[in-house]
């Protein structure tokens, strides 16, 4: 196996994580382009394929890392991956009750635990990374493709029997509430429903499994145009699988079913072949690759920094004129910024809540650029 160092794959790192924090902080919910909604049930958007492909990195990590904990002893290993996956459930856990308390009325009150949200991205993360970590060290690859290939047919089958492409909000909700509690639960459109729950977590495992067998086959093969074709031909492969069973199991986010983790892997399989043409092979290099660089470097903490700062800010108000019933209204920081610095440059509003999104990423991006520089690095 080669070991060759691809600048392409901070790249694609990094523009995943600056794509998940851009879809995440719009300068309103309400005025949002398609592009950067979620599917609302099947189907799929643009940001339906964030996550998915951030857990594809973080399988295509884990190959470049594995052989060192395969060398380091299975003691070490073990410690090794769940520390890492406590680190950063537990970060998630938190970040979800952040900042601990809240406005009511004029007073801030205790956020009781009793209404934290305990799953969320990070906590699938965790949960996927620990698994498919596993599987791999302990199943080899010929073990694992075969695993991976059982609990996509398996979740299949199960979405199949339980009409989970026609039921919204039914399937897995019940198995959640058992484990979880509706109150540690996500309420979606007023249901209680997790799209991070744990009845879905099976399939993500798969998606960062497919991540480790990328990145394995790009040492494996070396930094060749057969590698390049070789992906981009199996990336279009999956897509077209993906749409044929999307007939049986629609591709479907919010419950992660085995035709999504097929599109979005052979869509990301297919972007990273093209990444790496342009610049490993074709040097087109600039701006552009320095800008998701940058993110690729610190990605985990600039999510996570991405959602302390707003959540942080929420806990200073401006006042902003008065309600119907005379009681005061009040801003966030952020809030005021949008309302009287970006909505006033456009009569579209969809316009004024991209550019606050947009100036929003720029600012995340100084951040790690600045560390970059500095040659900070935060891993988990």
């Amino acid at each position: 196996m080669k070991k060759e160092r691809y600048y392409s794959l901070d790249v694609f790192r990094g523009m995943t994580v600056a794509l998940m924090i851009l879809v995440n902080n719009p300068g309103s919910w309400s005025h949002i382009y398609g592009p950067l909604k979620h599917a609302p049930w099947n189907g799929w958007t643009p940001t339906d394929l964030v996550f998915p492909f951030f857990l594809f990195a973080v399988g295509n990590a884990l190959s470049f890392v594995m052989p060192r904990l395969r060398a380091s002893g299975e003691k070490a290993f073990l410690r090794k991956v769940f520390k890492r996956f406590l680190l950063i459930f537990i970060i998630g856990l938190l970040l979800n009750w952040y900042p601990f308390v809240k406005w009511d009325g004029e007073s801030l009150v205790f956020k009781a635990w009793e209404n934290v949200r305990i799953m969320g991205v990070l906590q699938r993360i965790a949960i996927a990374y620990l698994f498919a970590a596993l599987i791999i060290y302990y199943f080899k690859n010929k073990g694992a493709a075969m695993i991976s290939v059982v609990i996509l047919a398996v979740y299949a089958m199960i979405c199949y029997y339980n009409n989970a492409g026609v039921n919204e909000y039914i399937f897995g909700a019940d198995f959640d509430k058992a484990i979880l509690g509706e109150s540690h639960m996500y309420r979606d459109g007023g249901k209680y429903f997790d799209p991070e729950g744990l009845a879905s977590s099976l399939t993500p495992i798969v998606q960062v499994i497919f991540g480790y067998f990328v990145g394995w086959y790009i040492q494996w093969k070396g930094k060749n145009m057969a590698m390049v074709r070789n992906l981009l031909l199996a990336g279009l492969f999956l897509v077209g699988v993906a749409y044929l069973w999307d007939i049986v199991t629609p591709i479907n986010k919010k419950i992660w079913t085995s035709s999504y983790v097929l599109l979005t892997t052979g869509l990301a399989t297919s972007l990273i072949a093209i990444i790496i043409w342009m610049i490993e092979f074709r040097n087109w290099r600039g701006a552009w690759s320095k800008f998701f660089n940058a993110f690729g470097k610190n990605p985990l903490f600039i999510f996570v920094l991405s959602g302390l700062l707003p959540k942080t800010l929420a806990l200073f108000r401006i006042a902003d004129g008065f309600k119907d019933d005379g009681t005061q209204k009040y801003l966030t920081p952020l809030g005021w910024f949008y309302k009287y610095v970006c909505k006033p440059l456009f009569a579209n509003e969809n316009n004024a809540s991209l550019l606050y999104a947009l100036v929003f990423i720029t600012f995340m991006w100084l951040i790690v650029w600045w560390m970059d520089k500095k040659k900070i690095y935060i891993k988990v």
